[in-house]
């Protein structure tokens, strides 16, 4: 299939979503992924195939309660270079699949754990989801409007961003380490973790003192009148970026408006007076007409599209930005490699509830790494 992990076999323990989000970008830039799902009398999930974040595997099912299931997933660990499992701290060891347990039968094994919490400290053991992390971590407080509560940003920071991207960058990173090394390692991804690493540059802006403590307020948590969404004169909206002030004049430009007419740009004291008026000028057209109006500046003005408006926008489409697997149109794979351009897979599922796992599970590897 291409793509720059082509020949890295992933054994991935089916969890919910950083896990399989990770598992997701590990297969599309080539890594042939071998999930082990729950054993079940049911039919397989059919909703598997149109989840964009099952795309790229095969599916086993395998009852990990089981001495014969722990032996499976044991052979699947000694010819896979990784190993992907969610679990809260503690059950892998006591299902007999611990890091221990696999290494002892491959070595150079990246066993990889993706937990909210991490492997240690006093929450480690606690129930948690993606709003919890992220506000533990500092990363939700900021978000929300002056004098409004905090708004979770959907699951994208925690699960996703602080989550799964980071797991499988510490697995790419291990990868690498172990050619040099030989031996493997254990990867510690807690959404935790990477939901305060995406924070890095806030706290930069914070220690400078160029970054108020009242949500809301600051340039780029919507409190700048120049970094913001406004709604049309259809209800839709568009979103504003325009912090440089060569951008700003010609957001002022498409606008009609005449700066000597108007506030200071950064002239805190008198954001709320500039807020108005560039509501009131947007409000006198369509979404789409200030996206024609503005196509060919830099003023940095956008239409705000739904997901399903975003796969058909020319940008997405001149770039294939999202492709089509078992009929569900859904984001392509990224970052490009242009010398091996990977694709997405559709996930193939497994007919036989409990099937027995030979040790041939995965295709031969060409290049293992």
């Amino acid at each position: 299939m291409g793509g720059p992990l082509q020949g890295v076999r992933v054994v991935e323990i089916a969890s919910a979503a950083p896990a399989p989000f990770a598992c997701m970008l590990l297969g599309d830039l080539g890594a042939e992924v071998l999930r082990v799902g729950r054993a079940s009398r049911r039919r397989p999930d059919e909703r598997r195939r149109v989840d964009p974040l099952a795309r790229g595997r095969r599916t086993v099912e395998v009852d990990l309660k089981s001495a014969q299931g722990v032996q499976v997933v044991r052979r699947l660990a000694a010819q896979a270079d990784v190993l992907v499992e969610g679990f809260r701290p503690g059950v892998a060891e006591r299902l007999g699949i611990g890091p221990q347990d696999c290494h002892a039968v491959n070595p150079r094994l990246i066993y990889g754990r993706m937990t909210g919490w991490g492997q240690t400290g006093p929450l480690a053991d606690r129930a948690g989801h993606d709003i919890n992390y992220i506000s533990v971590a500092g990363a939700l407080e900021p978000i929300g409007r002056k004098g409004r509560r905090p708004v979770p940003p959907l699951n994208l920071v925690g699960d996703f961003g602080g989550g799964g991207m980071l797991l499988a960058f510490g697995i790419v990173a291990a990868l690498y380490e172990r050619d040099r090394s030989g031996t493997g390692q254990v990867v510690d991804a807690a959404m935790v973790d990477g939901a305060a690493l995406l924070t890095a540059f806030l706290h930069g802006v914070m220690a400078s003192g160029e970054w108020s403590a009242e949500r809301g307020t600051n340039l780029l948590d919507g409190g700048a009148p120049f970094y913001d969404t406004y709604e049309t004169a259809d209800g839709r909206h568009v979103s504003v970026g325009a912090l440089e002030r060569r951008f700003y004049a010609q957001l002022l430009d498409g606008l009609g408006l005449d700066p000597a007419d108007l506030p200071p740009q950064y002239d805190r004291s008198r954001w709320p007076e500039l807020r108005a008026r560039l509501a009131e000028a947007f409000r006198s057209r369509t979404r789409d007409e200030w996206e024609k109006a503005f196509a060919g500046t830099d003023a940095c003005v956008t239409p705000v599209l739904t997901p399903e408006e975003a796969t058909r926008h020319p940008h997405a489409v001149a770039r294939q930005g999202f492709v089509e697997v078992d009929g569900v149109l859904q984001p392509a794979p990224a970052p490009r490699f242009p010398a091996r351009p990977p694709r997405p897979r559709r996930p193939a599922l497994t007919t036989a509830p409990r099937r027995r796992c030979a040790p041939g599970a995965f295709r031969p590897a060409r290049s293992p790494v």
